[in-house]
């Protein structure tokens, strides 16, 4: 295979290289999956991993305007962890206020988001360091408040996460919904694309007449958004809050980005891919489970698939 061919043909049709191996990385495990197992090719089962991959792909999002302005966030898990157990546990003592309470939760992911992006800028500490100081702050006060699954939601509210327009379900559309606006600002916003500007070149941005620290304080701001829509998609989806259920989130939520081809450095990379990659990891999580594949073991498999794709992407850098 030629594979200057093959670049001429990428640069050509202006297609992007990392959704190129996205897109064949899926061909693969589908494949793999209709030749393994009797019930992975079947349209319920698409759907079901769709809603499925709803809370991994709310949290992707927000890790990936973090990564794109050259950040990191690796409180997201906590945050998830912490909106559901603040929001099982207020509307389990106050049913009427289960409305407000997701608006409620919503504002406390992106409260503790601006935190994280303000720490980082005015201290100049890597945000890796300060994320990680706020997600043990997060774990350890939610850890004190109860250490086992609490409070309750409404029924209505598992509408959320298990609730279906036709076959389709909703938390999908709205997580599909989530990643077409956020491509869409970044893809023909000003302030879209000066994520991608500060991510860059931070110095460059601000000579340009970027105000970079406004730039930074969004992307964590929206992260926290997001971490705090995937802990309310959490919690419809068990009914309670659990103190654990964003421990695995953190490191599922910087596979996807990974695998979309964004440089960690920031500046590069397509929401779209991030997307793609998403369903990739909740297609492959789906076939190894069918194959009775322990988690532990998808654990492993999912830090290789990291350490594979940096490694690939870091040598198409080299070459294209």
């Amino acid at each position: 295979m030629d594979l200057s061919r093959i670049g001429y043909f990428v640069r050509r049709f202006s297609l992007d290289p990392s959704l190129i191996i996205v897109i064949v990385l899926l061909v693969v495990v589908v494949t793999a999956g209709f030749l393994l197992s009797d019930r992975f090719g079947t349209m319920r089962n698409f759907m079901n991993v769709l809603e499925q991959a709803s809370g991994l792909g709310y949290a992707s999002i927000g890790q990936a305007l973090v990564v794109i302005v050259g950040g990191i966030d690796l409180s997201i898990g906590s945050v998830v962890t912490a909106s559901t157990v603040l929001m099982a546990a207020v509307v389990n003592v106050h049913p009427a206020l289960m409305i407000p309470m997701i608006f409620g939760t919503l504002f406390f992911g992106v409260v503790i988001g601006f935190v994280n992006g303000y720490v980082t800028i005015k201290t100049g500490v890597h945000p890796l360091i300060v994320t990680l100081g706020t997600a043990s702050i997060l774990n350890g006060t939610v850890l004190i408040y109860t250490l086992q699954p609490t409070g309750s939601v409404p029924y209505w509210f598992e509408e959320f996460s298990y609730g279906r327009i036709g076959n389709v379900p909703i938390s999908g559309i709205v997580m599909l919904i989530c990643f077409l606006l956020v491509w869409v600002f970044l893809r023909y916003f000003q302030a879209g694309r000066a994520l991608y500007a500060v991510g860059g070149n931070p110095e460059a941005a601000h000579l340009s007449g970027i105000r970079s620290n406004r730039v930074i304080l969004f992307a964590y701001s929206a992260s926290g958004f997001f971490a705090a829509l995937a802990g309310a998609y959490f919690v419809s989806r068990t009914g309670v809050g659990d103190p654990r259920v964003g421990d695995p989130i953190t490191l599922a939520s910087i596979t996807p980005v990974i695998l979309g081809g964004l440089i960690l450095g920031g500046g590069k990379g397509n929401i779209l891919g991030v997307c793609l990659g998403v369903i990739l990891i909740s297609l492959l999580s789906n076939l190894l489970n069918y194959m009775n594949v322990s988690t532990f073991i998808q654990w492993v498999i999912q830090g290789l698939i990291i350490i594979v794709a940096v490694s690939v992407y870091v040598h198409k850098g080299k070459k294209l």
